[in-house]
C-alpha cells in the first residue's frame, strides 16, 4: 500500500492564507487613536504563524516515509536452531558429521544411513581385493591422521574401521540413524521445509521427517547396477555384481568370468587368478593402467608398509607429518599434466606405456589391446596391483570381443564363440550420471526428470557443485562437479562441508528463511564449466565416470579446476550469486538480524568482550578480526 504524502510547505502556505483571511475580516481599520494597539495586536497573531513550523526530525523533515516494522527481542549473538537433515554416512556424511556440528551454534542434526553402519561404499564393496586406488594416507581426514595404515593402498575393511573409528570418535553416531533408506523428499513451499519420507528396514515403518536442510551426501560409486544384455535371466550358474558380492561363494577351482576393466574388475581379477580353475575377462574398453593415481611409475605390486615404520610414525608425529605431505603434495600438482597438448601429459603416455610394456612381456600381443587412444586422465587412472601379472597367466584369457548375449551355461560374443563358466561378476560399475536416487521434489518439478537425458537440463545442472536453482535449501556433498581434479577426497569434501558450515551460520544467525542460487550465478557457472573443460584431455572421446559414462558428453563429475581454486573460492563465498526469504513477518532483511541492537556477550560481565586485544607478540595481522567465533 502507498501512503499520500502532502507537502508540509502547502499546509503552511494555506493556513497563513486563511489566516489573513480572517483577520481582515475580524479587524476594522482602526482610528488614528487606536492605530497602534490594533497593530500591535495584529503582529501578535499573524507573526508567529508566518514563520516556517517546527519539524519533527523523525516525520517532517524529509518527504520519503516507511511503515514502522516491529523489532525482535533477541541479540545478535543468539543464533536460530537450524535443522540439518544428511542423507548418506559414508566418508562425506560422516566428515560432515564432524564439522557440521563443531562449526555451526544451534545445529540440530540427523544423518539417515540405509546401510547397518557408517561406511558408505566401504561397506557395501566386500569382493575379493577391493582395497583404495589411492594411497591411504591421502584417503584419511585432515583432523585425524593414521599412523598405522598396513599398505601403501589399503584394501577396504581397513579403509572401513578407519572412518568408524572417525565416528565413534567424534560422537557422529549421536545423529545417525541406520538402516533407513531414503524414499523421497518433497518441498513444502507454505512452510519452507523439506519432508522426507523415511523407510526403517530393520521394522518396516515409513514415516516423515521434516527438516529446514537437505544435504544429499548419497557417494559416486553405490548405486551399482548389472548390465542389460540379453539372457541375462537364463544364466543358471552363479551371477553377481561385484559391488554384491556373495561372501559364502569360494571361487577355488571354479571356472569364473569377471565382465569390467574398471578399478573393481581390475581389483577383482587379480586377486581371484591364483585360486580360480579358469579365468576369462572381458575387458570392452581399453584404459590406462598405473602404479598410482597420481601417475608414479613405481611398484605395480601390494605394497605392505613395514611394521617398523609404522613404530616410527607413532612415536614421531613430526616424521609422520613429514611423510603425509609429501605423499599429499603430488595430488596437488601436476594440474597441468590434464591440459591437452601439455607437455607433462605427453611425459606421463610415455611413462605409462614402458610400464605396461616391461609388465606385459610374458605376453606381448596383449599391449595393443590395452594402450588406448586417448590420452592419459582422459579417464579415470586406474592403478592395478598384481592386474598385469593376473592377465598374463595361461588359466586367464583376455576378451575383447563385444558380449552378444548370456546363456544358461556361459557368454557368447559376436564372433559366434561360447565360453561356459560357473559363475560371472559383473564388473561393471555403478549408475554415474549423478541423478539421485530418489524422488526431490520441488514445486512440482523432479531433480531426477530435469537432470536425467532428455529432461529440461539433461545433465546435473548446478552451481559451483554445490546446488541448483529452484530447489531451495538444498545443498549436495561431493555430488557432481563436487572435487578438484587434484587435491585428495577428504580434503575436498572438508572444504565442500566447511563451505556449508558458513552458509549455515550465515542462514542461523541473519534470519535467513531459504536460500538458492540464482539462475544467471549458474548459467555463468555452468558456460565457464563448458569452456574450460575444452582446454583438457577429459573433453577427448573416451567414457568415464567424469561424462555420465557418454564419450563427449557434457564433464559434470569434476570441479572445472584444481583442488587449489576449489579451497580458494569456498573459502570467501560470493553470497551475491544466492536468492534469499527472511524469516521476519515483513520481509525487511535485518529486523531479525540486528533484533535488539546489542549482543548478548555484552551483557554477559564474564564473557571476554575484548578478546581481540593481546600481547603484541601473540597478534596476526592476518587472522586480525577475521574469527567468525569472536564477538565483537
Amino acid at each position: 500500500m502507498t501512503a499520500e504524502v502532502i507537502a508540509p510547505e502547502s499546509i503552511h502556505a494555506t493556513s497563513v492564507d486563511n489566516l489573513h483571511q480572517r483577520v481582515d475580516a475580524d479587524v476594522t481599520r482602526p482610528s488614528a487613536e487606536t492605530n497602534s494597539v490594533e497593530q500591535a495586536r495584529v503582529a501578535a497573531i499573524v507573526e508567529p504563524l508566518l514563520k516556517e513550523p517546527e519539524a519533527d526530525p523523525a516525520q517532517t523533515q524529509h518527504k520519503y516515509f516507511l511503515p514502522e516494522i516491529p523489532l525482535v527481542n533477541r541479540y545478535i549473538d543468539e543464533p536460530r536452531s537450524v535443522r540439518v537433515a544428511v542423507v548418506g554416512a559414508g566418508l562425506s556424511g560422516v566428515i560432515a558429521g564432524v564439522l557440521l556440528p563443531a562449526k555451526v551454534p544451534g545445529i540440530e542434526l540427523t544423518i539417515f544411513e540405509k546401510n547397518a553402519d557408517v561406511g558408505g561404499t566401504w561397506f557395501e564393496n566386500i569382493y575379493p581385493g577391493v582395497r583404495c586406488d589411492v594411497p591411504a594416507h591421502v584417503y584419511q581426514s585432515s583432523f585425524e591422521p593414521n599412523t598405522q595404515w598396513t599398505e601403501e593402498f589399503a584394501q577396504g575393511p581397513e579403509i572401513r574401521e578407519y572412518w568408524t573409528k572417525v565416528a565413534r570418535k567424534y560422537d557422529v553416531y549421536k545423529y545417525l540413524k541406520l538402516s533407513q533408506r531414503i524414499e523421497g523428499a518433497q518441498w513444502d513451499e507454505q512452510r519452507s521445509v523439506w519432508l522426507i519420507k523415511v523407510h526403517n528396514l530393520a521394522t518396516g515403518e515409513v514415516y516423515t521427517h521434516e527438516t529446514d536442510f537437505l544435504l544429499t551426501a548419497i557417494g559416486r560409486f553405490n548405486a551399482w547396477k548389472l548390465p542389460n544384455y540379453p539372457g541375462l535371466k537364463d544364466f543358471k550358474g552363479l551371477l553377481r555384481h561385484a559391488s554384491n558380492w556373495d561372501p559364502n561363494f569360494d571361487p577355488t577351482g571354479k571356472s569364473v568370468a569377471v565382465i569390467g576393466n574398471g578399478a573393481s574388475g581390475i581389483q577383482l581379477v587379480s586377486n581371484i587368478q591364483s585360486r580360480v580353475a579358469h579365468l576369462d575377462h572381458y575387458a570392452r574398453n581399453k584404459t590406462w593402467i598405473a602404479a598410482s593415481f597420481s601417475g608414479d611409475a613405481t611398484s605395480i605390486k601390494p605394497i605392505p608398509i613395514s611394521e617398523e615404520l609404522r613404530e616410527t610414525f607413532k612415536k614421531d608425529p613430526e616424521a609422520y607429518l613429514k611423510y603425509r605431505k609429501t605423499f599429499e603434495e603430488k595430488y596437488w600438482r601436476g594440474f597441468d599434466s590434464w591440459l591437452r597438448g601439455s607437455e607433462s601429459n605427453e611425459k606421463s603416455k610415455a611413462e605409462f606405456i614402458k610400464l605396461i610394456k616391461e609388465r606385459l612381456v610374458k605376453k606381448p600381443e596383449l599391449i595393443k589391446s590395452i594402450i588406448p587412444d586417448f590420452s592419459p586422465h582422459c579417464r579415470r587412472l586406474t592403478p592395478g596391483p598384481g592386474y598385469f601379472e593376473a592377465i598374463t597367466e595361461d588359466n586367464v584369457e583376455y576378451i575383447q570381443t563385444h558380449i552378444k548375449r548370456f546363456t544358461e551355461t556361459g557368454i557368447e560374443t559376436v564372433d559366434g564363440k561360447h565360453r561356459e563358466v560357473d559363475a560371472i561378476f559383473c564388473a561393471t560399475g555403478a549408475n554415474v550420471d549423478s541423478v539421485p536416487p530418489f524422488g526431490i521434489v520441488s514445486n512440482g518439478k523432479d531433480l531426477r526428470d530435469l537432470w536425467t537425458e532428455g529432461g529440461e537440463y539433461g545433465f546435473p545442472y548446478t552451481y559451483l557443485g554445490t546446488s541448483t536453482p529452484g530447489f531451495k535449501n538444498l545443498l549436495f556433498v561431493h555430488g557432481p562437479n563436487g572435487s578438484g581434479r587434484s587435491g585428495t577426497v577428504p580434503h575436498s569434501v572438508e572444504t565442500q562441508v566447511t563451505f556449508y558450515a558458513k552458509l549455515l551460520r550465515k542462514v542461523g544467525r541473519e534470519g535467513i528463511k531459504t536460500i538458492q542460487p540464482s539462475k544467471k550465478a549458474t548459467d555463468d557457472y555452468v558456460q565457464y564449466s563448458d569452456a574450460f573443460w575444452k582446454t583438457t584431455v577429459l573433453s577427448e572421446n573416451c567414457s568415464s565416470w567424469y561424462n555420465g559414462g557418454k564419450p563427449g558428453a557434457r564433464i559434470h563429475g569434476l570441479w572445472p579446476g584444481s583442488a587449489s581454486l576449489v579451497a580458494i573460492i569456498s573459502r570467501d563465498p560470493r553470497w551475491e550469486d544466492w536468492e534469499y526469504e527472511y524469516l521476519h513477518e515483513t520481509g525487511n532483511r535485518l529486523a531479525w538480524y540486528f533484533g535488539k541492537g546489542s549482543t548478548k556477550a555484552e551483557a554477559n560481565p564474564e564473557r571476554d568482550i575484548t578478546s581481540y586485544l593481546k600481547l603484541p607478540q601473540d597478534i596476526s595481522l592476518k587472522d586480525l578480526h577475521e574469527q567468525w567465533w569472536d564477538i565483537p
